[in-house]
């Protein structure tokens, strides 16, 4: 956990909407001034990460016939050929092309992406797209609930639903919008948080948040 003198606090919103009550937040942590080349850095490497290299050509090794050499060496009066799968053929192998054994991970240290990570969601605190809810339980899986709730809230367009711990009940009350998405707080990320307008954080999930991702 962090050093609690370094506090600052959001509101605690009901399923209705109210204010209940304030929740305080690590400073250090949420209050945290954003560097732009560090979170740069950090998304660009997830996303290169989650890069899959999917584009393969063959190469003349690969391609299938060209056994025979088509004419002999000399005599004929045309250029020398080997083989047909050479990359100057038709149906040939293919010279440079892209293969599927590239490797696009790029590796950021631990301490730059928990940096990464708080200078994101201290962003959402400084423009009020951070939203805290006391609790969510549902009594059956129904999608206009979550509707209902989050018109209840001063949510912004797309939301990110963070949730201490798996709720089958949510995340499938939640699969038909397209605007929202259900994560673990064990599971934040730069990208996700940058990619939607409000981020919505069960109360409970703070502190699954502050003992993930420690400074």
């Amino acid at each position: 956990m962090f050093d609690d003198k370094y506090m600052l606090k959001v509101n605690v919103y009901n399923a209705k909407g109210a204010v209940v009550k304030e929740k305080e937040l690590n400073d250090k942590a949420f209050g945290m001034v954003p560097n732009v080349a560090l979170i740069h850095q950090v998304v660009q490497a997830q996303q290169s990460s989650a890069r899959h290299p999917f584009a393969h050509t063959k190469t003349r090794g690969e391609v299938s016939g060209g056994g025979k050499k088509p004419w002999k060496q000399k005599g004929t009066g045309r250029a020398r050929a080997g083989s047909t799968r050479s990359p100057l053929w038709v149906g040939g192998g293919t010279t440079f092309g892209p293969r599927n054994e590239e490797n696009f991970i790029k590796k950021v240290n631990k301490k730059m992406k928990v940096r990464a990570l708080y200078m994101c969601l201290a962003d959402k605190v400084s423009h009020d797209s951070f939203l805290m809810l006391d609790q969510l339980e549902l009594s059956n899986i129904k999608t206009k609930e979550i509707v209902q709730i989050l018109k209840n809230l001063p949510v912004q367009k797309k939301t990110l639903l963070v949730l201490p711990k798996q709720d089958q009940k949510i995340v499938k009350a939640c699969d038909n919008l397209p605007k929202v998405k259900v994560i673990l707080a064990d599971s934040l990320n730069c990208v996700d948080v940058l990619n939607y307008d409000t981020v919505l954080v069960l109360e409970d999930a703070v502190e699954v948040i502050e003992k993930t991702y420690k400074l």
